[in-house]
């Protein structure tokens, strides 16, 4: 059956693009634009909500007003939170008040969907359900991970090699780089497929809730336990538990989680004797676990446990390649799930937008971007204005008054992409004499402008040595100095680039010094 959500918060956007993201998880979505009207929306149809998802920050009636009224008027529907970059500390006093989960803006429709999961289990088990709800598959398949990138490939590749054992992974790379969906793959494509997949957020959890969220607790075990609660190890018995950011972990919880991992068993909170586990464990962390073992913050018995078989994800920003890919697949997925009328395109001065940014917030980020794009979209084609946020954000890039492209000089800008036949990452041009558009001569770097000349100033071919000089500092600028990339995109050995490199005294670091 479909669960009824109840979204309160008083951004309309944020209320609409809410809205399309629990209806593509197949359940009904009630909105309120403040706490005032959520309690007035729970006293018309306080019966049919399961859950709700709560914004802090309102006028008239805030997040954490909101909360002491429900609990005054007793009434145990799980809410889940949602704060803005930075609100740890709003976060931590909503979960005291009686939160059940927290999502950091902009969420992604993956981690809405754990915590919307997560809460309707949580409303089942405490007799708060109305009948049985089927939820949307959250399964992954190695399949479903598209990329590009040879780094991505080989992390894939170990990923492969690491479902086919109950080997403990740790996932190791920048937030939203896609650690959850990895884990899910390796589940997914091991025997304990269609097996339990529970998620921990180590780092969301108040630190004096850790240890009885992970492993439970009896009734009456400390003050305010009024039921049992079985813990993430005993929801995930059989299958696999995911530890994320599992370097915010308390020392002491450190210790239990040791113990559950040498000898399988775990030791309930005002439990007599320690129960018997089986669990997969696979860790993820955005820190350098070993440095935080230095400090004395992790336990070094048990970073030798966890991290039998390490896999570094790298971040967005690191291989581009991987962007149009993505934008590809993410435009096909949302477009699908609006139930557009016709088929959805990106535009090449979108593409080149996309591929410029940095992407801070990674995979998470673009797809968060390319689904408010595909949601609020008019025409049949995204275009680079349908990105204002990511604009702004570029170097050297502006929009006009009629939403058109507009790129300064810059080594990010729309102007060293261009699109081939079959529609691949865009690259640098080689321009014949009327593109040389460079006046401060034939030995200007590459870097500053998508044009490579091909004649000089006397209308005479340039020197291919130039010309290779030029095109090689163009390509350690532009994959922002991974040798493999540029040595590949190039079709030359890491050892005739290294080479070249020497002849040219070119500095990997700083392709563009003594490039005059």
């Amino acid at each position: 059956m479909t669960a009824h959500i109840l979204v309160i918060d008083d951004d309309p956007v944020q209320r609409r693009l809410l809205k399309n993201m629990i209806e593509r998880a197949g359940h009904v979505a009630h909105m309120a634009e403040n706490g005032r009207a959520g309690l007035d929306m729970l006293d018309r149809k306080g019966g049919l909500i399961n859950v709700i998802l709560l914004d802090l920050m309102m006028p008239e009636m805030n997040g954490s007003g909101f909360l002491s009224a429900i609990a005054e008027r007793e009434i145990t529907i799980p809410v889940v939170v949602q704060t803005g970059q930075g609100g740890i500390e709003t976060v931590v006093m909503a979960m005291r008040a009686g939160a059940f989960d927290f999502v950091v803006k902009p969420v992604s429709p993956e981690r809405l969907g754990v915590a919307i999961g997560n809460a309707l289990k949580v409303e089942r088990r405490d007799g708060r359900g109305r009948g049985s709800r089927r939820q949307r598959s959250e399964t992954v398949h190695f399949d479903d991970l598209v990329s590009a990138s040879s780094e991505m490939l080989r992390v894939l590749d170990l990923s492969r090699r690491a479902a086919q054992s109950d080997i403990p992974v740790v996932l190791e790379g920048e937030s939203g780089v896609g650690k959850e969906m990895v884990a899910r793959a390796i589940q997914a494509a091991s025997a304990r497929a269609g097996k339990p997949f529970v998620t921990v957020n180590c780092g969301a959890i108040p630190h004096n809730l850790v240890e009885s969220i992970l492993f439970g607790h009896e009734k009456g075990a400390f003050t305010g336990a009024t039921e049992r609660h079985i813990g993430k190890f005993m929801e995930a018995d059989g299958g696999t538990l995911f530890l994320d950011e599992i370097g915010d972990l308390p020392l002491e919880v450190q210790v239990k989680l040791l113990r559950a991992v040498q000898q399988g068993e775990i030791e309930t909170i005002g439990a007599r004797f320690p129960q018997k586990v089986d669990v997969r464990l696979i860790s993820a962390t955005n820190r350098d676990l070993i440095s935080e073992v230095r400090e004395g913050r992790f336990r070094e018995d048990l970073y030798y446990r966890l991290n039998v078989f390490p896999i570094t994800i790298p971040a967005l920003r690191r291989r581009k390649e991987d962007i149009p890919v993505l934008v590809r697949a993410f435009v096909q997925r949302f477009a699908g799930e609006q139930k557009l009328a016709r088929p959805l395109t990106v535009s090449a001065g979108a593409m080149a937008l996309l591929t410029a940014y940095d992407w801070p917030g990674n995979i998470r980020q673009l797809e968060n971007a390319i689904f408010r794009a595909v949601v609020l979209s008019e025409g049949g084609e995204l275009a680079a204005s349908d990105f204002p946020q990511i604009a702004a954000q570029v170097p050297g890039y502006s929009l006009s008054e009629t939403g058109a492209v507009a790129w300064e000089a810059s080594p990010s800008a729309a102007s060293t992409f261009s699109r081939d036949d079959a529609g691949e990452t865009p690259g640098p041009r080689v321009a014949p004499v009327d593109g040389f558009a460079n006046e401060a001569g034939a030995g200007e770097p590459a870097g500053l402008e998508n044009v490579i000349a091909s004649v000089d100033r006397g209308g005479h071919v340039r020197k291919l040595a130039e010309v290779e000089e030029e095109l090689i500092r163009f390509a350690l600028k532009f994959y922002r100095g991974q040798m493999s990339q540029v040595a590949r995109k190039l079709g030359i050995g890491r050892s005739t680039l290294y080479r070249k490199l020497k002849d040219y005294d070119i500095d990997p670091e700083d392709p563009l010094r003594d490039a005059a």
